[in-house]
């Protein structure tokens, strides 16, 4: 079984030999280790460091993707190289690489498809207050959205199978994190959770200007996300809404129509039709989108199966 490591690096010199340092060089149930820098248009010599620090596969993006495009392009790439197990974690050296071994093994053992190691965030000293309240909202509004017991949702340090990397499809420009676990839900991966200590701060994130900038940018992603892969569920929710009211506004008229002041009402008779009318169209939209979710996972089982039969 040959693992690889996977680091996605945006100016990350300084740390990187840190990361690379750390990392396990046998794990049981596994055959080879090897590691993958995504060298995210880095300008201070990452891919260099990488090379001499003895990194065999270097990946040189030609231009800055971001976490999200960089977690792609090292995903695509690994199984290129043959990857059984593909481990992700940060450049900054934010997780303890020795813990590669925990992720790993509900993976080796077939128990899980993708494995999350769960910061404690409330022992994070360089957490501030509102962060923490809102990485536990944020993890909590993943888990419902998601159908999954993941407590630390964003956390980027994870495990995943063959079959799984293959069929993560991530679309979002901003981060992975989130969009992964609401399609590995809906999809019904085989989700595992390890516990995973975190090493001191080294540099301010990169990933977001501010903490209103993450809020913003996380909640487009999930909505995206969840919209593609519930779309049904969605869009009849928002339907049976617009329907109600126009349902009542019909109630409402019959009621005046009963006393006799139905004809000052008419208005309000045509705009509840108006309302029905569209709460059908909402339906039929999310319909038409539940059609082509279903349409998407069959084309990734059938893509899965060539695989594997051409493997």
């Amino acid at each position: 079984m040959n693992l690889i490591i996977q680091i996605p690096c945006f100016n990350e010199s300084q740390t990187l030999p840190s990361v690379l340092a750390d990392l396990p060089k046998s794990i049981p149930g596994v055959d080879s280790i090897e590691v993958l820098v995504i060298d995210d248009g880095s300008v201070d010599g990452t891919a260099e460091v990488a090379r001499a620090n003895g990194v065999r596969h270097v990946l040189t993006l030609k231009r800055h993707l971001g976490l999200a495009g960089a977690f792609r392009a090292g995903l695509s790439h690994a199984l290129s190289l043959g990857a059984d197990v593909v481990v992700n974690t940060d450049g900054d050296n934010q997780y303890c690489g020795a813990q590669v071994a925990d992720l790993v093994a509900p993976v080796v053992a077939g128990r899980a498809d993708l494995v999350i190691g769960c910061r404690d965030i409330e022992a994070i000293a360089h957490f501030s207050a509102t962060k923490k309240v809102l990485q536990r909202l944020g993890s909590a509004v993943v888990r419902h959205l998601s159908g999954t017991r993941v407590a630390d949702t964003t956390s980027g340090f994870r495990s995943y199978s063959r079959s799984a990397a293959r069929r993560i499809h991530i679309l979002s420009n901003f981060s992975y994190t989130l969009e992964s676990i609401i399609q590995a839900g809906a999809e019904g991966f085989a989700i595992g959770t390890v516990p995973i200590r975190t090493n001191p701060k080294t540099r301010e994130s990169r990933l977001y200007r501010s903490l209103s900038h993450y809020v913003i940018a996380s909640s487009l992603t999930l909505l995206r996300a969840y919209l593609r892969y519930r779309p049904l569920k969605v869009f009849s929710q928002i339907s049976a809404v617009v329907c109600a009211v126009g349902l009542g506004g019909i109630v409402r008229f019959l009621v005046y129509y009963a006393i006799g002041q139905g004809a000052g009402h008419i208005q309000s008779l045509f705009l509840s039709g108006v309302l029905l009318l569209l709460g059908f169209q909402i339906f039929l939209i999310g319909l038409v989108g539940d059609l082509l979710a279903v349409n998407r996972t069959l084309l990734q089982e059938i893509h899965e199966r060539t695989s594997k039969n051409g493997k």
